[in-house]
């Protein structure tokens, strides 16, 4: 499994950065994560058809990590129960 060698928050763009050691940099705008919430809710809301959308002002208001293998990202719509593990933020852009 790859770990980003940064995670980079850039609050005012609204914008997650992280570098990987193959030397290459996924930016993730916050509302795109919220959109992408990995949490049993948000994939039951994604099924039923329903769409997940924090909109373009939503930012993220605490990033922890989970062990060595992803993030828990907390936005400020006060939605914190997503885990994005590295292999999926990998694939985000």
């Amino acid at each position: 499994m790859t770990v980003p060698e940064a995670v980079e928050n850039h609050a005012a763009q609204g914008v997650l950065a992280l570098r990987w050691p193959d030397g290459r940099t996924v930016r993730v705008t916050h509302a795109r994560l919220r959109a992408a919430c990995p949490c049993s809710a948000c994939r039951a809301l994604r099924r039923a058809g329903a769409g997940v959308e924090g909109g373009d002002a939503v930012r993220l208001a605490a990033i922890e990590l989970v062990g060595t293998y992803a993030l828990n990202l907390a936005f400020s719509d006060g939605h914190r129960r997503g885990i994005y593990p590295y292999e999926m933020l990998a694939t985000l852009d």
